[in-house]
């Protein structure tokens, strides 16, 4: 499956339609990224193509949309973790909620409520998760039904080309495909979807292996992968070496393989590269907790998202389980299952 990045001008021409719904609810998965991470940057495939493979999860951002009420004095309201209550537009402060709305030349009056299962800026694709979430909700209020790979790049295209954030593009289709993938990203900016098929017993055999700690760590990204992208020409050799961790990880699944002791291996090479790409990609402390699971007898990790917070991924067998949570006991654990579907349309109400 190929998803083309839709050009700059398709956007701006886009044309005013009729609402075609008064409220909308969308659900979105987060992912998590097992390798690749960092190839997905332009700064990087556009000089070699990049890799990564992620699965979505069973974590989601909720996004509901509906007309505003007459009634009330404020045309906008947008909740998320605090309140806008604005006139225009322009005067939003979140930066993926405004430049929805004007993508999608959405009229006032609107509302705009956020919740999420997890924390914001922990590594878990979030920001992309909610701008993917909330274009779907504005499309289906226009009553338009639109792809997952439309989706997707329509959220690149506001996070990347329009608020400048220094991410790629992993997130966004992640979010908007759901699944277990192997994404290839090329130069120009095509996007190429290879679904993995793993037998549903198998792919819950596998979860049963991994090991999810929030370090109570939150993050922004931006200044890891500022650095990170500034130093794309030195490090394109660490950045070739971490793509062929996510090769390796779509042939274990090509060969109806996917050993938990064989993929945290891969892991673990994968964070040692990372490591090297900017200097806080992580901190003592975390090396330290993940340098304890190892101890005690994790197979491989990584921590999720660009560095320096957020979860730690770890792989370990069922029979070390008991012992490597015990040895990291101060951190939190969250179950997580597999999630097959992108985001979704859950809630349309007729007007």
């Amino acid at each position: 499956m190929i998803a083309t990045r839709t050009p700059a001008s398709a956007v701006h021409t886009r044309r005013k339609t009729s609402l075609g719904y008064h409220v909308v609810m969308t659900r979105t998965p987060l992912r998590i990224s097992f390798a690749g991470g960092g190839t997905d940057l332009a700064t990087f495939y556009d000089r070699d193509y990049g890799a990564v493979f992620s699965t979505a999860i069973d974590k989601y951002v909720y996004v509901t949309v509906k007309r505003h009420s007459e009634l009330f004095f404020e045309p906008i309201r947008i909740n998320y973790s605090k309140t806008e209550q604005v006139n225009e537009i322009s005067e939003i402060e979140n930066g993926i909620a405004r430049e929805c709305l004007k993508l999608l030349e959405i009229e006032p009056p609107v509302y705009v409520s956020v919740v999420g299962d997890m924390p914001a800026s922990t590594g878990l694709g979030g920001s992309s998760s909610f701008a993917v979430g909330l274009l779907h909700a504005l499309h289906a209020l226009r009553d338009e039904r639109v792809s997952a790979g439309q989706l997707a790049e329509e959220a690149s295209y506001i996070e990347i080309d329009v608020l400048r954030q220094p991410i790629g593009k992993q997130d966004q289709y992640a979010a908007a495909f759901g699944g277990l993938n192997f994404f290839r990203f090329e130069s120009g900016g095509r996007v190429t979807v290879e679904p993995q098929n793993v037998p549903a017993h198998k792919l819950s055999e596998f979860f049963d292996s991994t090991l999810l700690l929030w370090t109570g760590m939150q993050r922004d990204a931006s200044s890891v992968l500022s650095e990170q992208k500034s130093n794309t020409q030195r490090n394109l050799p660490v950045l070739q070496e971490i793509r062929s961790h996510a090769e390796q990880l779509r042939r274990l699944v090509s060969d109806g393989e996917l050993d938990p002791m064989v993929v945290g291996a891969i892991l673990h090479e994968s964070w040692r590269r990372k490591r090297e790409l900017a200097t806080n990609v992580t901190t003592s402390r975390i090396d330290q907790w993940y340098d304890t699971a190892m101890t005690a007898g994790a197979e491989g990790g990584k921590l999720c998202g660009a560095g320096q917070g957020g979860f730690l991924l770890l792989l370990v067998r069922p029979e070390n389980r008991a012992r490597v949570r015990s040895a990291l006991s101060e951190l939190v654990e969250v179950e997580v299952r597999p999630e097959v579907h992108g985001s979704i349309v859950m809630m349309p109400f007729p007007r």
